[in-house]
């Protein structure tokens, strides 16, 4: 066997060794797909934040803007009724 061989050799065993030590350490390998899960997770998370806060800037515009928009919230969430409207409260 040549010197470049046994080096090769010993290269290939330090790289497998170096493997099974970063899969087996809780800070190697696993630690990395653990964070690699959390990232995902917040991406996903940032995306659905995102989408609701368009929703939100789309409402805002509609009260701003449209007068029924602004009826509807005033009698959805605050409880508003026309004058001489009757309400009946079902439980």
């Amino acid at each position: 066997m040549t010197v470049r061989r046994k080096l090769l050799a010993v290269a290939a065993c330090v790289a497998a060794l170096l493997t099974v030590v970063s899969a087996a350490d809780a800070k190697g390998f696993r630690r990395y797909l653990s964070l690699r899960q959390d990232v995902e997770a917040i991406h996903e998370r940032n995306q659905a934040l995102s989408a609701q806060n368009e929703a939100l800037r789309r409402e805002i515009n509609a009260l701003r803007t449209d007068p029924s928009a602004l009826e509807r919230a005033a009698r959805e969430e605050l409880g508003y009724i026309k004058p001489g409207e009757i309400v009946f409260h079902l439980e």
